[in-house]
């Protein structure tokens, strides 16, 4: 299956791994450096810690690398309108009792609902893939099932 990722959730995770190697990853290892040459290492509290923190950046680095590996980077701003929901799309529906919500669908990743962005992996993101403008759909949420009807679909950056 396809993984999508927007423009800026990619920029953000290439500028932290950037961030990582480039300065949190130097700093731990001169403060290990530092450490070690003070002598014994099984008692030393801050060369474990500096091993075992140099560990956690690596862990992260490798997590983030294979986050960006093999995702299909897509600019909200250049998307082509279609006619369904795909992944990207701007999403506006109607509950049940009459209200309105409007949500982004994004990776996991960068689901934010304060923002309106919600994970098209998501119960009612994967409701709403391939639907169009008038469509009910319901959605299973660990609260129940919700229907919303779909009032418009847009595309393009915020």
């Amino acid at each position: 299956m396809a993984r999508y990722m927007t423009r800026e959730g990619y920029d953000a995770i290439l500028k932290e791994i950037e961030t990582l190697w480039s300065y949190e990853r130097p700093v731990v290892v001169q403060q290990v450096a530092e450490a070690a040459a003070h002598g014994d290492r099984s008692e030393n509290a801050e060369y474990i810690y500096g091993k075992k923190r140099l560990g956690q950046i690596d862990s992260r680095m490798r997590y983030l690398t294979g986050k960006v590996r093999d995702v299909n980077v897509v600019d909200l701003d250049q998307q082509e309108p279609v006619d369904h929901v795909v992944f990207g799309a701007v999403v506006r529906v109607e509950d049940e009792d009459g209200a309105e919500k409007q949500w982004r669908l994004v990776d996991k990743d960068e689901s934010d609902p304060k923002r309106g962005r919600i994970s098209i992996q998501s119960p009612i993101g994967i409701a709403l893939v391939n639907r169009k403008v008038g469509d009910v759909i319901v959605a299973q949420l660990p609260r129940g099932p919700v229907e919303l009807e779909i009032l418009e679909i847009r595309y393009g950056a915020d």
